[in-house]
């Protein structure tokens, strides 16, 4: 601490050098997402993981360090990435299998601010401990490795989301190639094969250039999903209101289930697969209306459909809602668009 009593103003200059770098670069990520897919206090749930992670990782490496003898190098080069990387994407795999997020680029969001709330925690600890130690050496820990965090958990988390939408991978099997993307470069930047600044430099290129064509793809697939969702939605509406839902093929369905269900309860199912639709064309309206910059709030219409599809569901019942599944398929992005609502999927 003897830099912190010598010169506070250097070193508060390399505390902003530490922290406010990737705070700058996550609200950047947050300006390019239009649909405005992650709430701020959804974001602040994410750093704070990141920095509970920080303060796991710790104990752990003290644990290591103190009680088993690991040698540290060791420890910096393959046992702090192999530990840290885990730890920081726990929190977005657990969003994604609940449901919690419909694209990309809110689990990029959730993923770089989980590193980015480890990296804040990290950098504060070594900036109390080493204080004023040079502006290279925060300027490699800001730019650097506090971008280095999170980048890889952005990494982890657009690569499990991405496969598992596309090919229906189990969340453990989806997150795999990600983590250990994760690890090769978290790992690569801890072996310090090229001069600390040369390395920063190229994070702070190759990185954003790597989350901006993920933005991109998922800015197009998120437009995709709202016009074709947002057809059938409104076709299948139009069916149930004139009646000739009968007719259709979901009808069809419906009616041969009164050999397993009693009248009351077939009809209960109808009026549950109409209101989880009035329901996901709020969901998609709401985000035409942000990408449009416009702020819609949730009114008491929503909240008491919400109130009448969980009574439903009670009264069809296990049983009822498995025989739904056919015509009623509740996807992640199905559980999503209730959760952009405000409801709990």
């Amino acid at each position: 601490m003897d830099g912190l009593a010598q010169d506070p103003v250097m070193a508060v200059a390399a505390l902003g050098l530490g922290l406010v770098p990737v705070l700058l670069f996550l609200g950047g990520l947050v300006l390019l997402d239009s649909y405005k897919l992650v709430t701020r206090r959804a974001m602040l749930a994410s750093i704070g993981w990141g920095a509970v992670a920080a303060g796991a990782a710790f104990a752990a490496h003290v644990a290591l360090l103190d009680r088993a003898g690991v040698d540290p190098a060791l420890l910096r080069r393959w046992i702090a990435p192999a530990l840290e990387e885990p730890l920081k994407a726990a929190w977005v795999l657990f969003l994604v299998r609940r449901g919690r997020v419909g694209f990309v680029v809110d689990a990029a969001l959730h993923g770089f601010a989980a590193g980015a709330g480890f990296a804040l925690v990290e950098n504060a600890y070594y900036w109390g401990a080493l204080g004023n130690f040079g502006p290279a050496l925060w300027l490699v820990r800001g730019l650097g490795t506090a971008v280095l965090h999170g980048s890889t958990t952005a990494i982890v988390a657009i690569v499990a989301k991405d496969l598992s939408d596309r090919r229906g991978a189990r969340l453990a099997a989806a997150a795999a190639p990600g983590m250990l993307a994760a690890f090769a470069v978290h790992a690569a930047f801890n072996h310090v094969v090229l001069h600390p600044l040369l390395t920063t430099a190229l994070i702070i290129v190759v990185m954003p250039l790597l989350l901006l064509v993920a933005f991109e793809h998922s800015e197009r697939a998120t437009r995709d999903w709202l016009g074709a969702g947002m057809d059938r939605d409104l076709e299948l509406m139009e069916l149930i209101a004139s009646g000739e839902i009968r007719d259709s093929r979901i009808g069809h369905y419906l009616e041969s289930l009164r050999d397993r269900f009693s009248g009351p309860v077939v009809a209960d199912m109808l009026c549950l697969l109409q209101i989880h639709l009035e329901l996901a064309i709020r969901a998609k309206g709401l985000l035409i209306a942000r990408e449009a910059g416009f702020n819609v709030p949730v009114d008491d219409s929503v909240r008491a459909n919400f109130q009448e599809m969980r009574y439903l569901e009670r009264s069809i019942g296990p049983t009822g809602l498995l025989a739904l599944k056919p015509v009623f398929q509740r996807s992640r992005r199905d559980l999503w668009q209730l959760h952009v609502l405000g409801g709990r999927p």
